[in-house]
Order: structure tokens, then sequence, then C-alpha cells
């Protein structure tokens, strides 16, 4: 069973080789790495770095689609540059998938910060996939790739691709949480404080759920780099 991860980029010089390191320690096939157009020396280190390197239009659903295009692998699986996996991950995963009726998941988290704070964070991104199914993009999300081809990919959708992709995902069924785990960068919350940060996504969340567009939403989502 061959992983491929893809890894959508911009601007992420600090993190990228991290990221790609741990990807292969992790023990995937590809390591598939899409930049949008980064302007801080991302795209030379990726030049000489131990994957494949693609350029597409900036977007995330857009460059993770461009990256899944790029492999024939039996799973991919979709990594943040500021996240990285345990070293047996993609063990987990071949496991996990000898049963057929499994189609796709994520893993457990591990934010950076040993704050109280973010161990709580962790327990409800775990209810959310477990009791909701619903997968963001910090979780690594890994799906088959014939069942990602047959519900056309992300959609291309300023934001909120992964909320969409989870809903269409459940005529497929239940996602299966791996132990993992996931390790996050605390970097977004340590900007602007947990608590404001993750009421910030509540209220993006909750007003995708309400059917503001995603136009609105993303003018409200801050990106790492600026």
């Amino acid at each position: 069973m061959k992983i491929c991860i893809i890894i959508p980029v911009i601007n992420e010089a600090r993190e990228i080789s991290r990221s790609i390191d741990r990807a292969c320690e992790s023990g995937a096939d590809e390591i598939v790495v899409v930049d949008g157009g980064s302007t801080d020396g991302t795209q030379d280190i990726l030049r000489d770095a131990n994957c494949v390197f693609i350029e597409s239009k900036p977007g995330r659903a857009i460059q993770m689609n461009a990256g899944a295009k790029a492999t024939r692998s039996d799973v991919i699986l979709f990594l943040h540059a500021d996240n990285w996996l345990a070293k047996n991950a993609c063990l987990q995963i071949r496991d996990a998938l000898q049963n057929e009726e499994i189609q796709f998941g994520a893993f457990e988290q591990k934010i950076q910060n040993e704050g109280r704070v973010f161990r709580w964070i962790e327990s409800g991104n775990r209810w959310r996939v477990a009791r909701q199914g619903l997968i963001y993009g910090d979780q690594a999300f890994f799906i088959r790739q014939d069942l990602f081809e047959q519900l056309g990919g992300f959609p291309e959708i300023p934001l909120m691709e992964d909320f969409e992709l989870s809903r269409r995902l459940r005529v497929a069924g239940k996602p299966i949480i791996l132990p993992g785990p996931t390790f996050v960068s605390a970097r977004r919350w340590e900007r602007v404080g947990p608590i404001r940060q993750t009421i910030r996504n509540w209220f993006l969340s909750t007003a995708y759920r309400l059917g503001v567009s995603t136009e609105w939403i993303a003018k409200r989502y801050r990106r790492h780099d600026q």
C-alpha cells in the first residue's frame, strides 16, 4: 500500500525542511510539496529537498488538488507545513486500511505547547472528528485516492475546503482516528492567544454552517505570514 504525503506551502522557509524530513521518517513512499507562490526562499529549499516539488496557483484547496493529481499512490495524506508526523504514522495507516471498510481518517494531535488549555483544544478536536466526522487540515487527513477522485477532490473555495470535503465524505462512513500523533505547531494560537484563536475558529466554522460565503470568511482568516 503506497502512501503519498502532500504538503501545500506558501512562505514556509522556516518550517518546510523539518516537515519534509519528518514525513520521510514517517514511512511515506512519496512526498509532494506544492508551492503557491512563495517569496521567502521556500522554493530554493524545495528544489534541493527530498520531495517532488510542483508549483500551482495559490489557495490551499487548489494546491492540494494539484498535489493529488501528481501521484498514483493508494493513499494520500494532506499535511500542513508546520505539522509533522510520528515515525510510525504510515505504518498505522497501512494497518488500519487492511480493513477495506475504512476509507479515510485522521490522527490525534499533540499541540507543541505544554499549557493545559492546549490539551482541552486537542480533546475538542478529537470529539469533533469522532462525533461530527469533521476533519480539519491540521489533523493530517488521509484518504484512499480512488475515493478522493470519486468526490472530485477538495472543493476549490477560498477557505473551509476541509470542512466541506468532510461533509461530503459522510456517505462513505465514519473516519477512523489513529493515535499518531500529529505534532502541531502552536504558532497561530501563541500569536493571538489560545482562547481568542479558538473562539475565532468557532466563529468562522459556525458562519460557514449558517451559509455565509467563503469569500467573507476568508477575509477574516489571517494567514500565517500576514
